[in-house]
C-alpha cells in the first residue's frame, strides 16, 4: 500500500503543481510560491493516502471473488467427462488439512477409518480393511480425482463400490429418514478432507 500511496501522491503533485504552477507562476504579488507548494503536497498527500487505502481495498476485494465462487450445490457438481475429476472447489474455499484429518477420524461424520488404514492415525484403533490404504494416497491421485472420488465414489470409481458418496444425493436404496435428501458432508467438509488427503503422501 505504501508503494501505492507513493505512486498516486507522485502523480497528483507533479500533475497539480503544474497546474497551480501555471496559475500563481505569473502573479506580481510578490509572494513566495514556498507555503503554497508546502499546503498544496499536505492537501495531495492526505488525498493519496484516501485514494491508496481504497484502491488496495478494493482491488483486494476483486481479487478474491475472482479466485473463489459460491457454494455449488451437489447436482450441480461438474465432473470431467469420465466422471474420475471435479477441478474446481466446491466451497468457494481452499480446504484446511486440520480440520479434515478431524473429519477423517469422526465416526459420525466422515468415519474413513472404519474402511481405511491410515498410519497417519495410529492414536485411533480400528482402522477398517474393506477399502484401500490410504497411505500415499496423494502419490497416487490429483486433488481432482480425490474431490470427484469424495463426492461421488459410484460416479468417479464404479457403481459397485460400497463407498458412499459425501456429497451426493444419490445414497442408495436403504437410506435412513434423516439422511434422505441430505449429503453425508457439507461443500467445505469435502474440501476439508481432500486438503487432509494430500497430505498424506
Amino acid at each position: 500500500m505504501a508503494r501505492t500511496q507513493s505512486f498516486i501522491t507522485r502523480y497528483l503533485l507533479s500533475r497539480d503543481n503544474h497546474t497551480i504552477g501555471s496559475k500563481i507562476g505569473g502573479s506580481k504579488t510578490g509572494r513566495s510560491n514556498t507555503g503554497v507548494s508546502n499546503s498544496l503536497s499536505n492537501a495531495i498527500s492526505r488525498r493519496a493516502s484516501t485514494f491508496g487505502a481504497v484502491f488496495v481495498m478494493g482491488t483486494a476485494l476483486l481479487g478474491s471473488s475472482a479466485v473463489y465462487g459460491a457454494e455449488i450445490a451437489p447436482s450441480a457438481v461438474k465432473f470431467m467427462e469420465d466422471n474420475s475429476q471435479v477441478m474446481s472447489t466446491i466451497s468457494g474455499k481452499t480446504g484446511d488439512a486440520v480440520a479434515g484429518r478431524k473429519l477423517f477420524s469422526n465416526r459420525k461424520l466422515g468415519n474413513c477409518l472404519a474402511c481405511h488404514v491410515n498410519s497417519d492415525m495410529k492414536e485411533h484403533s480400528f482402522h477398517g480393511e474393506v477399502g484401500p490404504s490410504l497411505d500415499g494416497v496423494a502419490e497416487r491421485y490429483e486433488a481432482a480425482e480425490l474431490r470427484a472420488i469424495v463426492i461421488d465414489s459410484k460416479k468417479a470409481l464404479n457403481e459397485d463400490t460400497i463407498m458412499p458418496g459425501f456429497y451426493s444425493l444419490n445414497l442408495g436404496v436403504r437410506v435412513a429418514g434423516k439422511f434422505k435428501g441430505k449429503t453425508l458432508l457439507n461443500a467445505q467438509q469435502v474440501e476439508d478432507v481432500v486438503a487432509y488427503l494430500q497430505t498424506l503422501k
